[in-house]
């Protein structure tokens, strides 16, 4: 099956949840990932967990340098 997604960005949730609000906020909707797919409670087995951030193929020109700035933000 063919998909018109493509990740932008694998992190915490935090940063996530904050690149999210900026895609939104010019109109972009992202797909967000959880890569533990097994189920497991990361406060019982001490694991943490990533999720990955997708954009529609169509909308990766506008997205990708909203968020290269706000990861450089976070690092200034």
């Amino acid at each position: 099956m063919e998909s018109h997604y493509t990740r932008i960005y694998t992190g915490s949730i935090i940063i996530v949840q904050l690149l999210t609000s900026k895609l939104e906020a010019v109109n972009i909707t992202p797909v967000i990932k959880d890569q533990n797919e097994s189920g497991l409670d990361p406060k019982i087995y001490g694991g943490h967990l990533l999720q990955e951030v997708y954009v529609h193929e169509d909308e990766l020109d506008k997205a990708v340098p909203i968020v290269q700035g706000a990861l450089a933000e976070m690092e200034a």
